[in-house]
């Protein structure tokens, strides 16, 4: 048995790296999504990588199918409360100045408002979101507005149309605020509650 060890061959000898990887970056660890700069910057938080609150959630509800549940819940509640009221305060008539017309809408919206809050508190969804299947989520994590968030929502949306004139114009802005507003497609109500609208399908 020869103690002679082998010889190195062409190209095993130590040396410089080859030049075609001198100079160049090191490739970035698998799950690391540090980009160090604006290009594919996480829009929804640092470099650091936060997640899209919306990751694992369903689509965000067409502006149409919320705008037909809206519709539905306001006859749902305000057909039977107006027959409801039709003895005590007459038919409606939006032009009377002795207060009845303000205090027949003004209990509407009150009962519009506990609707809403109970519904999407037990469920995120009214019966015309159900029919339109739809349905309210938080942001952070997609449940169900249970309690606060319900309410808050609800009273954002309702309970401010009580103050004549000026309670129409923040109705007005607020329903329209989800047609501008990005990503998330949130009305005024929305933003106030941390909740998006979904589908529910």
């Amino acid at each position: 048995m020869s103690n002679d060890q082998p010889r190195p061959g062409p190209g095993d000898e130590p040396g410089p790296a080859p030049p075609d990887e001198q100079g160049l970056p090191k490739a970035t660890p698998a799950g690391n999504t540090d980009l160090g700069g604006a290009f594919g910057e996480n829009p929804f938080g640092g470099p650091a990588g936060a997640k899209d609150p919306l990751a694992g959630m369903p689509p965000l509800a067409s502006l149409g199918r919320r705008l037909l549940a809206r519709i539905i819940d306001a006859l749902i509640v305000g057909i039977p409360v107006t027959f409801a009221l039709w003895p005590l305060m007459g038919a409606y008539n939006g032009n009377d100045d002795s207060g009845a017309a303000y205090g027949q809408q003004a209990i509407v919206l009150l009962v519009y408002f506990l609707y809403e809050g109970l519904m999407l508190s037990a469920r995120g969804q009214t019966v015309g979101k159900m029919l339109m299947r739809i349905r309210v989520a938080m942001l952070d994590n997609g449940a169900v507005p249970r309690g606060n968030p319900a309410w808050y929502r609800a009273a954002v949306y309702s309970l401010p149309q009580l103050l004549p004139c000026v309670g129409f114009i923040f109705w007005l802005v607020n329903v329209l605020t989800c047609t501008w507003d990005r990503p998330y497609r949130q009305c005024l109500h929305d933003k106030a509650a941390g909740t998006v609208v979904v589908s529910a399908a």
